[in-house]
């Protein structure tokens, strides 16, 4: 292989000088090893002192008296840029049944309660009274209120309730990201104690 570059420039200070370990010490150096400059003096043990040179050292040193005794708080501000749909539908799906399942809990524990004290009793014979006449009996409250019929009815209000949280959540994610995309989104500061 042959080199195609030309000739190349010669620099005369890396070509014809000594190696760094080659050169003659100035007049005003000592010959012997490089030592680095030392941050700290050295102390009263010598510059071999071992253990008790490091000792000395920090025996000698003092606290600051600025220093803070109370623990510091570190804050960092924070802006939410953007909102992801697909985890925002997941999460508002979960938590939308986990409603559902709550109301239909809650409709169910009401109407015993309800039952138990008599209140659909009451209700349904004065309402029976009111809309009765001779010939029939009125409106029976207690066969149309019945604990099956408002489960049901609970549960599809539970049902249409997830749906509509969950498309909602996520058409408010798309929302939240146009608008963030403008103004730059929800600012927060969050504060961690030490």
């Amino acid at each position: 292989m042959t080199d195609t570059r030309g000739p190349q420039p010669q620099y005369e200070g890396y070509a014809t000088g000594p190696l760094p370990g080659e050169r003659e010490p100035a007049p005003g150096q000592a010959g012997g090893p490089y030592h680095p400059p030392q941050a700290y003096p050295s102390p009263a043990g010598g510059t071999q002192g071992g253990q008790q040179g490091v000792g000395a050292a920090q025996a000698a040193r003092r606290p600051r008296t600025g220093a803070r005794t109370t623990p510091r708080t570190r804050k960092a501000r924070l802006r939410v840029a953007k909102a992801d749909p697909w985890s925002v539908m997941k999460v508002s799906f979960l938590l939308s049944i986990a409603l559902g399942i709550c109301t239909v809990v809650a409709a169910a524990v009401l109407w015993m309660v309800m039952d138990a004290m008599g209140v659909f009793s009451t209700v349904g014979g004065t309402i029976s009274e009111a809309t009765g006449s001779n010939d029939s009996n009125g409106f029976d409250v207690q066969s149309f209120l019945s604990l099956p019929r408002v489960l049901i009815f609970t549960s599809v209000i539970a049902v249409i309730d997830v749906v509509l949280a969950t498309a909602l959540a996520t058409l408010g994610a798309f929302i939240y990201n146009l608008s963030a995309g403008f103004v730059g989104g929800v600012e927060l500061t969050l504060a961690e104690d030490e």
